[in-house]
């Protein structure tokens, strides 16, 4: 169970004008984004929308490319990408798995937030009931089927992604910081002595 904190790794009416549409306030998001920072709360819903697990914590980001997830609740873990690698600690069982950051990321929440690539590039594009935003990948190379993302007055609120296991992740933000001033070193992991690290060192 304490693995699926780490696998995922993310009303309007007619009459509002068009820069309040769903659309335009992803693409408000997105301009001039460089760093992000939030705290998040993480629920994992089986494919009757029950939940299966729940966690929360603090995330940093830092485009292009790196980003820190901090989880301390339940468990104390971590997962950092450093811009070439990805890496995810656990605290509990003094674990560091490492992998190429782009094996794994393709159009996940976390690929989202911090990639640079143009999401027309990555995923197609929709409104749903003119309230949300639906982006699905258009490659196959990754586990998640589409991300629906909520937006409200202080930005994105909410992020679901949906995965070909049938199982949804829900990210929801608060506290939500646009481009505050980050250290890069916030974004380097170093194994902590003794844990056993599995994968390829860079």
């Amino acid at each position: 169970m304490r693995k699926l904190l780490l696998v995922c790794l993310l009303s309007l009416s007619g009459a509002q004008s068009h820069a309040d549409a769903p659309s335009a306030r992803l693409a408000d998001f997105f301009k001039d984004l460089r760093t992000l920072s939030a705290d998040f709360s993480q629920q994992v819903l089986d494919g009757n929308m029950r939940e299966i697990q729940s966690s929360s914590g603090h995330m940093w980001i830092m485009r292009p490319g790196m980003f820190r997830w901090d989880y301390s609740q339940p468990y104390q873990q971590q997962v950092v990408a450093d811009g070439s690698h990805l890496w995810a600690f656990d605290k509990d069982l003094e674990q560091v798995t490492v992998q190429a950051a782009g094996e794994v990321l393709t159009a996940t929440p976390a690929m989202l937030l911090s990639g640079e690539q143009p999401l027309e590039e990555v995923f197609n594009i929709s409104e749903v009931d003119g309230q949300d935003i639906l982006l699905t990948p258009k490659s196959n190379d990754s586990n998640v089927t589409e991300l629906t993302l909520q937006f409200n007055a202080d930005g994105l609120q909410r992020i679901a992604a949906a995965d070909a296991f049938g199982n949804t992740t829900v990210f929801t933000f608060s506290n939500l910081q646009r481009n505050p001033l980050l250290d890069r070193q916030l974004f380097t992991f170093t194994p902590p002595e003794g844990a056993d690290v599995v994968g390829d060192l860079p």
